[in-house]
């Protein structure tokens, strides 16, 4: 069994961990899962599916990250 692959994260290579979900991924670089989508290989993944999908050898993931925001309204 091997124990690490190669994949893609944000357009920089990467080795991880064989058996890592995208679940892993994000909780593994810090990121909290509430406010980012998840690209894999050129499709949007949905949120439900970040802990049961698991990373292959040679995977693409995009972490694109929400900002919140807006206008303020002056009386």
């Amino acid at each position: 069994m091997q124990d690490a692959i190669h994949i893609h994260v944000n357009g920089e290579a990467r080795t991880w961990r064989n058996g890592a979900t995208v679940a892993d991924l994000l909780q593994d670089l810090g990121i909290r899962t509430e406010r980012v989508a998840v690209e894999l290989n050129l499709e949007i993944l949905d949120r439900a599916a970040f802990g049961q999908h698991r990373l292959k050898n040679g995977d693409r993931v995009e972490i694109l990250g929400f900002i919140g925001g807006g206008i303020s309204v002056k009386d």
